[in-house]
């Protein structure tokens, strides 16, 4: 398979050095050559053979004339690497550090000495569901902060709105544009975290997945991210929520009306298997061990989604 190529683009200018000082893959000039003087050109041909002398690519970095050598022999061999000079770049590589590649998230494993889970130093993958008001961010942030491995908190929510102009609001309306563009949100961060888990990087998504629209939500995270994924479901009081809602501003602002239908479809996780912590009497850092006391039990039992 052939592609098509043009020149390629010439290195930034530096001090010191031409705009194409020591570049050779364009032509020096844009157009067809004719024959004849150019305007401002010295008159007369170039010579066959360029007197010996450095590089090109280090003109004007002489700081004064060139030592002289014997007639009839020829200058030492300048060994200075050309700045153009490059090392073929290495696949998942950053710096000196090989970056294993991300793939879907297995389930963790209990360790067989113990048999238990201990999930403050186990990597892994935790999907916070709630309403909007439910302290997902705030929660998922705390736990984030202070566990005693390497933990990544990504919120979809935050990923949404990297979308500045022609950002899909939903409170304009759910559509065609806000559900492409939630989907795309969402695979980006499935990507994230694989990425970061393959690199032993915790990570704590959070969303307000909808129990009655598995194939958008659920579905679609153990999708992007694997079935190692454990989610769980944060589901306070509906006046905890409203309350929490009037602190917002800007568009994760919702309407009581809107906030009360959210509340009322989250109850569909009831009975549906997986853990539920409803948090309406409990601060952040309070919820952030329960959650882990919920953490343990799904690694030694996996919850069925």
């Amino acid at each position: 398979m052939q592609h098509a190529a043009g020149s390629p683009v010439p290195p930034p200018h530096q001090p010191g050095h031409g705009p194409a000082a020591g570049w050779s893959g364009a032509a020096p000039h844009p157009g067809p050559h004719h024959p004849g003087p150019h305007v401002g050109a010295h008159p007369g041909p170039a010579p066959a053979n360029p007197p010996a002398g450095p590089s090109p690519a280090f003109a004007g970095a002489q700081t004064g004339p060139a030592a002289p050598h014997p007639p009839g022999h020829p200058p030492a061999p300048h060994h200075t690497v050309p700045h153009h000079a490059s090392v073929p770049p290495t696949p998942d590589t950053t710096g000196h550090v090989q970056l294993p590649p991300g793939g879907p998230v297995p389930m963790p494993s209990v360790p067989p000495a113990t048999g238990t889970a201990d999930p403050t130093s186990t990597t892994l993958a935790v999907l916070l569901i709630g309403p909007a008001g439910a302290g997902k961010t705030s929660v998922a942030k705390y736990w984030a902060a202070h566990r005693r491995v390497p933990t990544a908190h990504i919120s979809l929510d935050d990923v949404r709105e990297w979308v500045r102009s022609g950002f899909a609001d939903p409170q304009s309306g759910w559509n065609d544009h806000s559900e492409a563009q939630y989907r795309l949100a969402r695979r980006t961060c499935g990507f994230a975290a694989r990425n970061f888990l393959a690199n032993n990087i915790s990570c704590i998504l959070d969303d307000a997945v909808f129990p009655d629209r598995p194939v958008v939500g659920l579905g679609g995270w153990k999708r992007h991210v694997g079935p190692g994924l454990l989610p769980v479901v944060l589901l306070p009081g509906l006046e905890i929520v409203l309350e929490r809602n009037a602190e917002r501003s800007g568009n994760r602002r919702l309407t009581d009306e809107e906030v009360a239908r959210i509340h009322g479809r989250m109850a569909g996780w009831y009975g549906s298997g997986l853990p539920i912590i409803d948090n309406s009497q409990l601060d952040v850092p309070t919820t952030a061990r329960v959650l882990d006391d919920v953490l343990a039990r799904s690694i030694t039992s996996p919850p069925q989604w």
